[in-house]
């Protein structure tokens, strides 16, 4: 597969990410990190960067086209606590993320597999969100959003029997969260009236 050159300051190269980095040298200094997975184009993780100056954003995705237009965002905007990396999440994050070390994992309109034979590929689940609570810190928050109402509705059930997670929201899940920025698929979404479920919950 031929990829795009992505030639970025923002960019984390794959020999980097072949051991265990040493994220406070590639970021230049020991803020909290955070992990979106699933960054797309970027425009999330720029405007969390923005509002969140004392942490330090991967984003995570999966494609190149979106790594590079994710790193052309930042670049432009001039953000330096955000880092671009191309991988598959979970291997990336058995390679690369030291246990116990995450403030913050953000998941936003993930691939629904809406066919019911297709639905064991959807990433948030139970065993995932056990593998997750490995790599958070305790009193992480977890951020998912979708706007595949039977995604958000069995995320939202799931998460209530997920012992090492309490819930942040009154409720399990909310259309509207104030403070959290909306991606240009969500505003897609809902300019076509959907809704999209928020759902928040932290690790005790």
């Amino acid at each position: 597969m031929n990829l795009i050159p992505i030639n970025s300051p923002s960019f984390v190269e794959p020999e980097l990410l072949t051991s265990m980095p040493d994220w406070g040298r590639i970021f230049g200094n020991d803020k909290p990190l955070a992990l979106e997975i699933g960054s797309g184009m970027g425009d999330f993780v720029a405007q969390m960067a923005v509002l969140h100056p004392d942490r330090n954003f991967i984003a995570l995705d999966y494609y190149n086209k979106g790594c590079l237009r994710t790193c052309k965002r930042i670049d432009t905007m001039g953000l330096d606590n955000v880092r671009v990396v191309r991988d598959e999440a979970r291997s990336f994050m058995v390679r690369c993320i030291p246990q116990g070390s995450l403030c913050a994992t953000i998941i936003n309109c993930p691939d629904p597999w809406p066919k019911m034979r297709h639905r064991k590929r959807r990433l948030v689940n139970a065993d995932f969100m056990q593998f997750l609570s490995g790599y958070l810190q305790q009193s992480a928050d977890f951020h998912f959003a979708t706007d595949f109402d039977d995604y958000g509705l069995d995320v939202a059930h799931m998460m209530g029997g997920v012992p090492a997670f309490t819930n942040v929201l009154p409720e399990p899940y909310q259309h509207e969260l104030q403070g959290y920025p909306l991606s240009k698929y969500m505003l897609k979404f809902m300019a076509e009236g959907k809704k999209i479920y928020f759902i928040h919950y932290r690790k005790v």
